[in-house]
């Protein structure tokens, strides 16, 4: 049953650090302009936040956050620092002249941070945390905390923590699944217990920041946002350390397309999703895998035979997103030892060539025979597969002799008779022919800068 018109939907903030954990991914370090040039795609993305950079950790991170914050002025923009002092009043200069500033404060909370990185106990973790807080106020009103490996902490000293960096005015706990380690389950268990256990959690915004260790980043933040949590930290193309962190692409879709089971809502404009993968792609030289979903070369692109005829007859029965409703290219029919007549058919009359049963069982012979010898057919094989069809009766237009010329030797006026006067009248004759015969084939703390 249809949910009313007037029903709204809870808002989940997407919080984009793609400027800065994803920038930690090797090979994927931006400069000043650079980081700029996506800032504003980020914008037009629509994410709420945006995390800018670690001003502490070097010239450029600073002035990168500093030419972000002057420049774009809808989205609040981030700069995350530990919490001491230093980073702290660096994150703070950089983030002079925002129209809407966060300071992104981060102190690790789980024993094995504690005793081997850190060398500090959970009292000093403690004070650490609650003096951060207060000092990154005397900055501005907007101040996160995130509780480093805090899937691995435990859940008694986490909400001591957490109680106290509220008690001084945090107004966004950040629950990060940090080395990717948390099961949807588990971590959805923590996140209502938070909500159960710290006194003043109602007043500030759940956050959760997944990494994707165990391929689960996507699914932990969804478990999350439904045990409460209305902050999502994520990256375009699911960049960042290690393995990366949460898809913001995945996560947007999964709640666009499955509304009846996360009815939540958020502020990116999806036609932008594509643009945006691209351009991170083009910036950082660092594409995603063909089958990455949502943004991936492949994600609309369809080999087998079955699944190009489903396609052809209508996209639904293999498309369960239009392209063009994340900004990506309509949908490919790719042509390989997989693909069916129907497919080749298709192609073959975009390219302007129209053929009966028997030729087409003659071309497709032959198509086969290659496929099997090349990953990808691309139009110019096609067109070398006709060029000695003896028995070949084929409409061609200006455009496909011209592509023709570049892939084989012209072909004359006494090869070339159109097999019908009337181009719509042949289509109609191979379509009634195809559907008559089928056939389809079937170290120390201030050694440490990286965190969260």
């Amino acid at each position: 049953m249809a949910e009313p018109d007037h029903v709204r939907r809870e808002h989940v903030t997407i919080f984009d650090t793609t400027l800065r954990d994803g920038e930690q991914s090797p090979g994927c370090s931006m400069n000043v302009k650079e980081k700029v040039r996506m800032g504003y795609q980020l914008d037009r993305l629509g994410v709420d936040i945006i995390e800018a950079g670690f001003p502490i950790a070097s010239e450029g991170d600073f002035e990168a956050v500093r030419a972000l914050a002057r420049e774009i002025r809808r989205p609040v923009i981030a700069a995350l620092a530990r919490s001491c002092p230093g980073d702290i009043e660096r994150a703070g200069r950089a983030l002079e002249g925002a129209a809407r500033a966060r300071i992104h404060t981060f102190l690790a909370t789980s024993d094995i941070h504690l005793q081997h990185k850190l060398k500090i106990s959970r009292r000093q973790c403690l004070e650490q945390a609650r003096d951060g807080i207060k000092l990154a106020r005397s900055f501005c009103k907007d101040v996160q905390f995130s509780a480093e490996d805090a899937s691995r902490t435990d859940i008694n000293f986490l909400c001591e923590v957490l109680e106290a960096v509220i008690e001084a005015g945090a107004t966004t706990l950040n629950i990060p699944d940090t080395v990717g380690f948390s099961v949807p389950h588990e971590f959805a268990e923590l996140i209502q217990t938070v909500r159960r256990r710290v006194r003043g959690i109602d007043g500030v915004t759940i956050s959760v920041h997944c990494h994707d260790d165990l391929g689960l980043s996507v699914a932990n933040s969804l478990a999350a946002i439904k045990a409460g949590a209305r902050q999502v930290e994520c990256t375009v193309n699911g960049i960042g350390e290690r393995a990366g962190n949460t898809s913001l692409e995945e996560l947007v879709m999964v709640m666009r397309v499955r509304q009846e089971h996360y009815p939540y809502e958020t502020a990116v404009v999806a036609e932008q999703l594509f643009p945006s993968s691209q351009l991170l792609s083009e910036i950082t030289g660092v594409y995603v895998q063909p089958h990455k979903a949502i943004v991936g070369r492949n994600a609309f692109a369809h080999e087998a035979g079955i699944h190009q005829d489903g396609m052809i007859k209508d996209p639904s029965t293999y498309e369960i997103i239009a392209p063009q409703s994340v900004g990506a290219p309509r949908n490919s029919l790719v042509l390989g030892k997989h693909s069916g007549r129907n497919a080749l058919r298709v192609r073959y009359e975009k390219l302007g060539f129209t053929f009966d049963r028997a030729q087409l069982d003659d071309v497709y012979r032959r198509f086969v025979a290659l496929a099997d010898k090349i990953k990808t057919v691309e139009d110019g094989h096609l067109l070398e597969l006709i060029r000695d069809v003896p028995s070949r009766r084929a409409y061609i237009p200006d455009t496909a002799a011209k592509t023709a010329a570049t892939w084989m030797s012209p072909v004359s006026k006494e090869e070339a008779q159109p097999a019908h006067p009337d181009l719509a009248a042949a289509k109609e004759k191979a379509h009634s022919a195809h559907a008559t015969h089928g056939g389809e084939r079937e170290g120390e703390q201030e050694d440490y800068l990286w965190g969260v």
